[in-house]
């Protein structure tokens, strides 16, 4: 796809950016929405600044510029419950003020004997329960029947609720890994399951140094309320560079940017206090056969939030 002339991506970008990135966006039934466009223009290496914050104050800033992880906010496990801790701890460093996350070759599968697909997983995330050992309340099951197998303290670090919440990062992926971000329902009531997916980037939607397929969206799960609302928007960025992903969260609308600039709108989102969970994956049935020895990782920034309605807990 050609980057110059009137139909490029930057020139779409730019015409997009005079009048408003959801004008003209059609709405579908059930409340869906289409993105604004398929296509953005390449974006600086150190990403945008939304002048949505304009006004607002940060109330929740992690540059990891700290030699270690902030426990009060963060939990270095994947929703350990239905594993345990000792299984799910995230491989992680913190140095030159971000946060790396890694998945090497000697990690272990997630759930080894029950998660379909396999997958290794590094993550982290800033809120955990579970009920007792052999109950079925915790957070995220991936299948029905899921019992508890390690019993979690209760534990809330940030917890936001409808606010504008960003994150600066960067991925290595390879055709079988992901990185993303998500705000997920804290699970504290059975319905209170929804999720907000600020972004989700597959190593083989990405054309290295010229496009990533972006995930954005809403995932109802056992929320009633919510109406799923998920879409890929494939983006001229380098999701080995780093960018801003924002949610832009309110009581009507949830609006997802990429370095400042909107990309979609979501309908209704939740209303509920929601933890962060940050993460890294890598599906081995995959492979290549040549890619054993490759180390996916996220790198991030900064994450911070600002102040919206009640902000979190």
């Amino acid at each position: 796809m050609s980057t110059r002339g009137p139909n490029s991506p930057q020139a779409q970008f730019a015409r997009l950016k005079g009048r408003g990135a959801t004008e003209g966006m059609p709405s579908r039934a059930g409340g869906e929405r289409q993105a604004a466009v398929a296509w953005a223009a390449p974006l600086a290496h150190d990403g945008h600044m939304s002048e949505r914050t304009d006004g607002l104050s940060v109330v929740f800033e992690d540059d990891f510029d700290a030699a270690e992880l902030n426990r009060e906010v963060w939990l270095p496990h994947y929703l350990p419950a239905w594993s345990s801790r000792a299984e799910t701890e995230a491989i992680y460093a913190i140095a030159d003020s971000c946060l790396t996350l890694t998945i090497p070759r000697s990690r272990g599968l997630w759930c080894p004997d029950d998660h379909q697909p396999p997958i290794r997983v590094s993550g982290i995330q800033s809120g955990n329960l579970s009920g007792p050992v052999g109950s079925a309340i915790g957070q995220q099951p991936f299948r029905d029947g899921l019992t508890v197998r390690e019993a979690q303290e209760t534990f809330w670090g940030w917890t936001p609720q409808q606010t504008y919440i960003e994150m600066r990062a960067r991925g290595v992926v390879t055709q079988r890994s992901m990185v993303g971000f998500w705000l997920a329902g804290l699970e504290d009531e059975p319905q209170r399951s929804a999720e907000i997916c600020v972004a989700e980037m597959f190593g083989d939607a990405v054309v290295p140094g010229k496009s990533t397929a972006v995930g954005m969206g809403l995932r109802a799960f056992r929320d009633p309320l919510i109406t799923g609302d998920f879409q890929t928007v494939n983006l001229p960025i380098d999701v080995a560079s780093f960018h801003t992903y924002a949610v832009d969260w309110t009581a009507d609308t949830a609006d997802f940017l990429v370095d400042g600039v909107q990309i979609r709108s979501c309908l209704r989102p939740p209303a509920y206090p929601m933890q962060l969970m940050i993460a890294v994956f890598d599906f081995p049935a995959k492979s290549s056969g040549t890619d054993n020895e490759e180390v996916p990782a996220l790198i991030v920034d900064y994450i911070r939030g600002y102040a919206r309605g009640a902000g979190g807990r």
